[in-house]
């Protein structure tokens, strides 16, 4: 049997979706896209939505939003994809990278406290593996700081603080046990819909915010549009309006438009969003099942109060290092299963060494990278593909005397 790792779920639904709108009189950013905007705001118990190219597009666009720029400094954890980083050097702002609490893939709580200085206007936490953070304890953080944050724009100083900006390109969907969702915890959210996500539009991204002091979400939504497609206002003018053709560059944006014909898969996939997560939900439960006894694993606790959308099954090889994961992999894809590693800390890459960081620094992300494996799990996978994986992951830990 031959198990791929993430393979997208789409069906005919989406494809019937994709001819219709290329069918349309309109296939680059427009009803579809708001569409889906509006779906993913309802969803997230957000007043508004914005969907861009990327989620990489919407954080920085956030960021951009803020005002941060340089001098600022932007907190974010070791043990993440490099796009949760790269922003904050796009924007002019300093990376200041911390590390992962011991045991947990999540932003280390003290380090970040630790870390805020004046200069500091936000933090960026990862909701790894779509497990999310604990947010009321970072909201209690950026409180605690009010009296160190020097706010350099109008919006800043709305906050009076420093801006929790999430990177939840893992979390959609996912809820606490108090109903509150991935979207409406964090100031501001950005989303992933790529391929290999719960919820894809094959390539895409979506920006949701928390309701803002003294700020019409209407003009944030209206700003955010125009710096993903350079300052511009609409071209076309309502009926009767003169010159119908007249548009305006209100300032030098950028280009990270969403087009229809993506949107018109996400608007069908999060229409199947309670039955995808489902299945999900299903696997993880399964998995955790069959491996709760084997003491030579370690997995997340993705049914815990602060709640996951279920999207990595990411397991540790308890006191092994990274030639016994590497083996382990290799192994698993003898057998015809395919894994991955998510992730290598940032500090393990060449541009970021060149910014001064070193991974000794950050021991607890390079301890749970060494022996991290992420395991397949996706909705499409059948019964009897979920048990292969099992029977698989058992036969390796048996014969490498796990």
């Amino acid at each position: 049997m031959k198990i791929p790792f993430s393979p997208p779920d789409i069906g005919q639904e989406e494809i019937n979706a994709v001819v219709k709108t290329m069918e349309s009189s309109w296939i680059t950013t427009g009803p579809q896209t708001e569409k889906l905007s509006q779906m993913i705001a309802a969803r997230c118990h957000t007043e508004y939505a914005a969907c861009m190219n990327s989620a990489t597009a919407c954080l920085e666009m956030a960021l951009r939003l803020l005002g941060i720029s340089n001098g600022d400094e932007v907190i974010v954890p070791a043990y993440t994809y490099t796009a949760s980083a790269s922003v904050i050097d796009h924007v002019g702002a300093k990376p200041v990278i911390v590390d992962i609490e011991p045991g947990t893939f999540h932003i280390d709580y003290d380090e970040v406290g630790r870390a805020v200085t004046e200069k500091t206007k936000a933090v960026i936490p990862v909701d790894l593996g779509g497990l999310m953070c604990d947010y009321d304890k970072l909201h209690e953080i950026a409180e605690s700081k009010r009296g160190m944050f020097h706010a350099n724009s109008e919006l800043q100083d709305a906050f009076g603080r420093i801006v929790i900006t999430a990177d939840g390109a893992h979390s959609l969907l996912a809820q606490r046990d108090d109903g509150k969702c991935s979207g409406e915890l964090a100031d501001f959210t950005s989303f992933s819909l790529h391929a290999v996500k719960n919820i894809t539009t094959a390539e895409g991204g979506a920006l949701t915010w928390r309701s803002i002091a003294g700020h019409d979400g209407a003009a944030i939504k209206k700003t955010l549009m125009l710096l993903a497609c350079h300052g511009q206002d609409r071209a076309f003018k309502p009926d009767g309006e003169k010159p119908f053709w007249e548009y305006d560059v209100e300032f030098l944006g950028y280009k990270h438009n969403m087009t229809d014909i993506l949107a018109s898969i996400g608007v069908v996939q999060l229409e199947r969003a309670d039955q995808i997560m489902e299945k999900r939900r299903s696997i993880f439960k399964r998995y955790d099942e069959a491996f709760k006894n084997m003491g030579g694993i370690r997995t997340l606790d993705h049914f815990t109060p602060l709640g996951s959308s279920c999207h990595l099954y990411m397991i540790n090889l308890v006191g092994r290092d990274e030639i016994a994961r590497n083996t382990f992999m290799d192994k698993m894809m003898e057998s015809g299963v395919a894994t991955n590693v998510h992730y290598k800390p940032l500090p393990l890459h060449t541009a970021y060494k060149k910014l001064g960081f070193d991974i000794s620094d950050y021991p607890n992300a390079y301890n749970m990278y060494s022996t991290e494996v992420t395991l397949p799990s996706y909705s499409k996978m059948t019964d009897d593909e979920v048990e292969y994986v099992i029977k698989c992951v058992k036969q390796v830990y048996n014969e490498m005397g796990l």
